[in-house]
């Protein structure tokens, strides 16, 4: 997660971004005005050509079967940059740049864990596990000892200073939602080393059981020791546990993770230049990066061609909006928000000021149900399971007690999802933004990013799983359409959004 600002880690919309798309049908319905009808048949003519688009599919699948995964600092991500600027020059997008920035390079070697002891009938049992993102590796030969199970920081925060020391914490807290997973699996590592912990082991971030773990990105604490953590399945975190309650249970945990030089890679943009005011930006985009393992199809392979296919699909057709439509690759989301960091800064306060809108899709391409805008100070968590269906206005959201300019901007919204109906994606949802744009978003960018029915999402990513097949073709034209027409008319129409300028933490 970018260190942007308190208010946005507070309204958990930059980091938990893919938690938004999981929240279902609720939201604002699209309301037809002047907008929708002014743009009606533009709508029309882009989502009829969506419908049938191959060229966006075609191209992430040459992404995914090609290229393949795309960790920080690896030749394979700089060579989905180099592909990534041709691939935009080719399809006539105009000022393709690409913007240096220094990547981390996190290597993870091999990687095993065992549970020594019981074993079955003396043979180890083999974990499944991945090590986290930028975790540091175990000494030669591994750790091996006794595990202490927990399931979640309040067990441990009551354990004395020295309580954990010595042992292999392992933390399942369940599945109560992405945000609640990603936070041990984010700080779980320094938490335990406070406690004189050895290694951490973490469930995987999923709701899903099919013995495959999920790695992502940890943060140590530079106050704590930094101690070896790898993300176990869900079974075998499940397995630990049982036996745990039986009596003492030994793991052996060996990784080669380590870190090694900056790389220089880039950002990528290319743009649909505007007729009438062209310094006047609408930036879509999604982040060109994966981890290093499956072949970051829904994240966020999915989400950078569709963006970039919303952006030719409106050239191909030769609608030429007032203000110019750029898309953007963003780099190292996953492991250091370098690229979002980097946009900024290089394109200078005065060109970031003239963003009208910032689109962030990284949430996967699954059904799309509209966007969601704004920061608005609240927590957009997925609900709890078993909660009952939420109502159109979530809790601690009241559209009444926005300031005129912002129920403007809702109002602009809706009439741009009445365009959308027949994609079902006509509705507006409080709440959007990502990572990568975190940064202009802090300097007064309105903030939007796609909201789905994330049924799957968190069921590939981060796992050997997040493959291509993965991506529905009819569903990635939908978020074609739907990114196309609204970018389209942000662009192009007098009225624009507000944003919020975000005091940096």
């Amino acid at each position: 997660m970018t260190r942007v600002c308190s208010a946005l880690l507070l309204a958990g919309l930059v980091g938990l971004t893919p938690a938004l798309a999981q929240r279902g049908g609720v939201g604002l319905p699209g309301v037809s005005g002047p907008v929708t009808a002014q743009y009606q048949a533009d709508a029309t003519r882009i989502l009829a050509a969506a419908a049938t688009d191959t060229d966006g599919y075609a191209a992430l699948t040459y992404l995914c079967d090609r290229i393949g995964n795309r960790n920080s600092g690896t030749p394979q991500l700089n060579a989905a940059v180099q592909w990534g600027a041709e691939l935009m020059k080719k399809a006539g997008l105009q000022n393709v740049t690409i913007q240096p920035a220094m990547v981390p390079h996190w290597v993870r070697g091999k990687e095993s864990a065992s549970i020594v002891s019981p074993g079955l009938n003396g043979v180890p049992r083999k974990l499944r596990m991945l090590g986290l993102g930028m975790s540091v590796g175990t000494p030669a030969g591994g750790i091996t000892a006794e595990v202490l199970f927990l399931h979640d920081y309040a067990e441990l925060d009551a354990l004395p200073a020295d309580g954990a020391k010595g042992k292999i914490v392992v933390f399942d807290p369940g599945w109560h939602g992405y945000g609640v997973g990603t936070s041990y699996r984010t700080n779980g590592a320094s938490r335990a080393a406070a406690k004189g912990a050895v290694a951490v082991l973490v469930r995987s971030a999923t709701g899903l059981a099919l013995q495959a773990p999920h790695t992502g990105r940890l943060v140590y604490d530079e106050k704590a020791p930094k101690i070896p953590s790898a993300a176990i399945s869900v079974e075998d975190a499940g397995l630990i546990g049982r036996l745990a309650k039986d009596g003492p249970v030994t793991v052996h945990l060996e990784m080669e993770a380590h870190q090694e030089a900056d790389v220089k890679s880039g950002n990528v943009y290319g743009d649909l230049v505007g007729s009438e005011h062209p310094e006047d930006v609408v930036v879509l985009g999604g982040h060109i990066d994966s981890w290093d393992v499956g072949q970051g199809a829904q994240d966020d392979g999915g989400g950078i061609m569709a963006t970039f296919e919303a952006v030719s699909l409106l050239h191909k057709l030769g609608l030429k909006p007032k203000r110019t439509i750029r898309v953007v690759f963003w780099v190292n989301e996953e492991n250091g928000g370098r690229g979002g960091d980097a946009y900024p800064v290089l394109l200078g306060a005065a060109a970031v000021a003239k963003h009208v809108a910032a689109i962030e899709m990284d949430g996967g391409a699954e059904k799309p149900l509209g966007m969601g805008y704004g920061t608005f100070g609240m927590r957009m968590g997925p609900p709890k399971p078993g909660a009952p269906p939420q109502s159109m206005t979530p809790p601690g959201f009241d559209l009444t007690k926005l300031t005129e300019p912002q129920q403007a901007s809702f109002a602009l919204l809706q009439q741009i999802a009445a365009l959308l109906g027949p994609i079902g994606a006509d509705k507006v949802f409080p709440g959007g933004g990502g990572e990568d744009i975190g940064p202009i978003v802090a300097m007064g960018v309105p903030s939007l990013s796609p909201h789905t029915v994330g049924e799957h999402y968190f069921d590939w990513h981060h796992s050997e799983a997040d493959t291509l097949d993965k991506v529905d073709l009819e569903d990635f034209r939908k978020n074609i359409g739907m990114l196309a027409v609204t970018s389209f008319v942000l662009a192009d129409t007098k009225e624009t959004l507000v944003g919020e300028k975000l005091a940096k933490e």
